[in-house]
């Protein structure tokens, strides 16, 4: 057994170290004079997604941890992204893999874990996604992965290659390496501990701003830090925003939340497209909001400085949703009101 985990974690860090590490693009906004924003692209991920990095450390940590065998069935509470990503390891060490998730899911993220040789379970609420993964593994003896537990831990937020360390090192040449803030939005709550510990380890004065979408309980969660919220409904954002407070949510290495409008999102991520000629999944959208937030308060403030965020996955995943006008008029709403308050391109 142990021969077959020294195998599997060498396989997952051999696919590490073919891969480069994504760009850094800086964002052209005159209107922003002396603020320099940029974005992460987290899309070119093997697996397309933010949740390649988190994926990785999930299966690292468990197969460590003697949770995963060679027989295992992994199985895992996900909308998609995260399944994706996991549904590739699991592929890659040979093991069998589940993904339970909302019967909302973009179709395209559906295909993509069945491309990696995964199968989906659906369920009617985002709130059932949880439990119904422990029950599931529990009746077939396999392991549930439980991103939303773990994620803040299987992560070495002290380095290690982690997306702090690396968003430190692409900014070492810029006019303002250190950013003033660095804007996330949260799904398990990982990245967003990553980089607030990187932060206080390191020293740096950058603050955090964790963005929430609607429909999510972070941001109350936030305010009150009463553990016990609930809501009835599922984020419209997918990937992030969660209906109940989630182990991995560290909300003491936060600096400041916002909440931001599901039709700002996703009209965000129309005037990026604008921008840079290429379409990024909503959550993107919600990071972008948050940073336009930041930049008017230093403007105002006659601040200068850098702001960075992530492009978290590629739109071309939400063609049937977030880019087609019937779906955003029937689930979203008017975006205009939004998307006259964005920067001129």
């Amino acid at each position: 057994m142990r021969d077959w985990i020294n195998q599997s974690v060498k396989r997952i860090e051999a696919d590490f170290q073919r891969s480069a590490d994504t760009h850094l693009v800086k964002l052209n906004l005159p209107v922003f004079a002396g603020i320099d924003i940029y974005l992460k692209d987290e899309s070119t991920h093997p697996t397309g997604s933010l949740k390649h990095r988190l994926a990785r450390s999930l299966f690292l940590y468990a197969l460590c941890n003697g949770w995963i065998k060679q027989n295992t069935t992994v199985v895992e509470a996900s909308s998609g992204s995260t399944a994706v990503s996991e549904a590739y390891f699991a592929q890659m060490i040979g093991v069998s893999f589940i993904a339970v998730m909302p019967t909302s899911t973009a179709r395209s993220k559906i295909r993509q874990i069945e491309h990696y040789g995964g199968q989906c379970h659906f369920v009617e609420k985002a709130s059932q996604v949880r439990s119904e993964s422990a029950r599931l593994a529990d009746s077939i003896d396999g392991y549930f992965m439980d991103q939303f537990t773990y994620a803040e831990r299987a992560t070495d937020w002290r380095g290690n290659n982690n997306i702090a360390e690396s968003i430190f090192q692409q900014m070492k040449q810029e006019p303002h390496p250190i950013p003033h803030t660095i804007v996330m939005s949260a799904g398990t709550g990982g990245t967003s501990a990553t980089l607030g510990r990187y932060f206080r380890y390191r020293a740096y004065p950058t603050q955090l701003m964790v963005v929430d979408p609607e429909n999510s309980v972070f941001f109350d969660y936030y305010n009150t830090r009463d553990a016990s919220l609930t809501s009835e409904y599922g984020s419209r954002i997918e990937g992030i925003g969660r209906p109940q407070v989630e182990p991995s949510f560290q909300a003491d290495v936060v600096d400041r939340m916002l909440q931001v409008p599901d039709a700002a999102s996703i009209a965000t991520i129309h005037w990026l497209e604008k921008l840079i000629g290429c379409k990024a999944g909503a959550s993107t959208g919600t990071n972008l909001w948050g940073v336009f937030q930041v930049a008017r308060e230093m403007q105002e403030n006659q601040q200068s400085g850098s702001i960075v965020t992530l492009m978290c996955d590629s739109g071309e995943r939400y063609l049937d949703t977030y880019y087609d006008e019937s779906w955003v008029a029937q689930n979203i709403g008017d975006l205009n009101v939004y998307s006259a308050q964005l920067p001129p391109v």
